[in-house]
Order: C-alpha cells, then sequence, then structure tokens
C-alpha cells in the first residue's frame, strides 16, 4: 500500500464528517460523532468494526455490526474483541529498537548485521542501517523476491522459513541506494525484527514494548481466551483465515490486539511522560526523513499535517481479513483508531475506506 496517498486523506480530513451543534467533544457528542463515524465505516462494505477515540481527556470505545459477518443476530464487536493488527505493529518494532537506542546497546546509524548465512544487500558506497529500515529508506523492496513462490494466498507467509530468507536475500537486490529515497517495505521491518532479537521476536516485543505499556491482548501468540473474543476476517464477504507468521512478525504480519489495547497504545503517543519508555516513545516520534511533498517518517510512524495545521503521526494496518488504522495528534491530544474484520486495499488514487474516515474524525475532533 502506497502510504503517499495519505497526504491527500490529512489535507481533506474533515470532509464527509458534519460537527455536532456546539462542540462535537461535548459529553453528549462524542457518542454521537463515534457512532455516526462507524455507520459510515460498515456503509463501506465492513461487516463488524470498533473505534476508540481520545479527545479532551476522554477516552471513549463502540463497536458496530458483527463479529462473525452471519447475520444481525450476532454480537456486536467491542473493545476486547481481537482483530488482527496489520503492519501498526511496525511501530511496536520501532519502539523496541527506540528502547535499544536509549539504552546505549545500538545507534540508529549502526550497519544491519544478521547471522553469516543471511547476505545482506548492498548498493553504493554505504550499508543498511536501522534506522534505513525503521524509516523505509534501506531501498530493500517490500517483500523478498521467493516469498510467493509457495505461498497459500489465503494465508501467504505461514510457510516461509529462515531458511526461505536467507535464500531470499541472495536473490534480493536494493532498488536504491540506502538512506535516499522512501519506499515501504515489509521485508525492512522483518529484518530489523531479526536484527534487535535473532528468531526471538516476539519475546522481544512482549519485553520491551507491550508488557511495559500493559498491551495484554497485543500479541502474535492467540490465547485461548483471546480466541474466544475474536472477530472472524472476511475478505470479497466471505471468511479467511487468520495470516500466521514468525520470520516476519516484527512487520506485524501476523500480531494481534484490541481497541482497549490501541487505544492504550495511543494514551502512551499522547502523554508518553506518564509511561516508563518516554524517552523511546518520543524518539519515535521525531522525524527522521523527510520524502517527497510534506510526508516526513519517524521510526515506524508516518507524520502528514492536518488541515489545521497540525501534525498527524499515524499508521495503518491490514492482513488478509483485517484492516486497521490509528492516528494521533499530540497537539490537540486527540488520537482515533479503527478495526474492522474485513481486509481492503488501496487504489492508485484512492484510499482505503478505513483509513479515509479513520482521518475524517482526526480531523473533526482536531478542529472541535
Amino acid at each position: 500500500m502506497d502510504r503517499r496517498n495519505f497526504l491527500t486523506v490529512a489535507a481533506t480530513a474533515t470532509a464527509g464528517v458534519a460537527l455536532l451543534p456546539g462542540t462535537a467533544a461535548a459529553a453528549d457528542g462524542l457518542p454521537a460523532l463515534v457512532r455516526r463515524h462507524l455507520d459510515r465505516v460498515l456503509a463501506a462494505g465492513s461487516p463488524g468494526a470498533v473505534c476508540g477515540v481520545i479527545h479532551g481527556g476522554r477516552v471513549y470505545v463502540a463497536g458496530a455490526g458483527t463479529r462473525t459477518g452471519r447475520g444481525p443476530d450476532a454480537s456486536a464487536p467491542d473493545g476486547r474483541t481481537v482483530f488482527q493488527l496489520g503492519s501498526i505493529g511496525k511501530t511496536l518494532t520501532a519502539t523496541a529498537l527506540a528502547r535499544a537506542v536509549c539504552a546505549g546497546t545500538t545507534r540508529l546509524d549502526a550497519p544491519l548485521v544478521l547471522p553469516a548465512r543471511f547476505p545482506i544487500p548492498h548498493k553504493g558506497p554505504r550499508r543498511i542501517t536501522l534506522a534505513d529500515l525503521a524509516t523505509h529508506t534501506s531501498g530493500l523492496p517490500q517483500l523478498p523476491p521467493n516469498l510467493l513462490n509457495e505461498a497459500d494466498p489465503q494465508n501467504p507467509y505461514a510457510h516461509y522459513t529462515l531458511d526461505d530468507l536467507a535464500a531470499g536475500l541472495r536473490e534480493t537486490t536494493l532498488n536504491s541506494e540506502p538512506g535516499r529515497a522512501y519506499a515501504y517495505s515489509n521485508l525492512g521491518f522483518g529484518l530489523l525484527g531479526q536484527a534487535l532479537a535473532f528468531d526471538d521476536v516476539d519475546a522481544m516485543l512482549r519485553s520491551q514494548v507491550t508488557s511495559p505499556l500493559r498491551l495484554p491482548d497485543t500479541t502474535t501468540t492467540l490465547r485461548p481466551d483471546m480466541a474466544s473474543r475474536e472477530a472472524v476476517g472476511h475478505h470479497a464477504g466471505q471468511p479467511v483465515p487468520d495470516w500466521r507468521d514468525h520470520v516476519f512478525s516484527a512487520a506485524g504480519t501476523s500480531i494481534y490486539s484490541t481497541a482497549d489495547d490501541m487505544v492504550r497504545y495511543l494514551a502512551a503517543q499522547l502523554r508518553p511522560e506518564r509511561t516508563p519508555l518516554r524517552k523511546a516513545i518520543e524518539l519515535t516520534q521525531r522525524p527522521h526523513f523527510t520524502a517527497e511533498g510534506s510526508l516526513r517518517l519517524g521510526l515506524g510512524w508516518h507524520l502528514s499535517p492536518l488541515p489545521s495545521g497540525r501534525t498527524a503521526t499515524w499508521h495503518n494496518g491490514g492482513t488478509g481479513g483485517f484492516s486497521t488504522c490509528a492516528a494521533f495528534s499530540r497537539e490537540s491530544m486527540t488520537a482515533v483508531v479503527t478495526m474492522v474484520n474485513t481486509s481492503s486495499e488501496e487504489t492508485a488514487t484512492e484510499p482505503r475506506p478505513v483509513d479515509a474516515l479513520t482521518f475524517s474524525l482526526l480531523g473533526a475532533l482536531d478542529t472541535a
């Protein structure tokens, strides 16, 4: 997905969301505004949706539709309903990197290092750095060239092993010299995770990020209690299996979460001084690269201007049956996350509905 489309989305973020009389953030207005947001998300084709909002010091989470897509009598999702998170998980990996940098155990300009059997592609005079990976400026392609050779279209990462990764890297060429250009890469973030905690990425994310921030349902392991709360993912109106992945989990390919966890995570982004990860969170939000136009890259996060002139810090995500989007503005202390149990893709000119509607709601609240 081309994150550049968010420049258009952010520039028109209030389109299509009529504010309530007076202030939309009033105690009685916020639930109604979220309800209208959810109605629009469902109208765009999602069986079920959950939205979490932080605004004016208030947290509000609501759901609509169904968790299963099996008719109006099925239970509606809520803040504890489990979705696959998708690429928002990259910001967790970036936070783990930032913690290591703040602890002095690595540097942003440190070169990518993996065990010897994993050849690092190169082009030009300098090597790929950890900062290049975290800002999508490594020159790596989006995926390794051999990923789809034996892939199940409904579960494309499940078959892929570390041996396959070693073979794939031998076939990989960089599209540009490291540090020169922004090009979104799941491969890059997968390698970042392996560089930080080879073959133990899931434990690293748990110990370095989700446990300190109290995100119990943000995990690659679907516990039995989570399985009973999980929404059924859909593609083209049909139920599809969850994505499974071990090699690229740092890219968010197989991470689960809930709206309750994501609201807590966004609250940490808005007020990092209230968390044990203040320095790391602030480092991830700091611009480290400026792409064409007004898109800037933090570590994991993307930064785009809102119509108000404030900055939206954001990431979206998707797997075969789920779509998500999270965005916040520290200047207005406002955050929005939307999670739906259907896949969707943007076109060359239009973003995914879940992304456009999330930014629309953020824009409305940002100016309320």
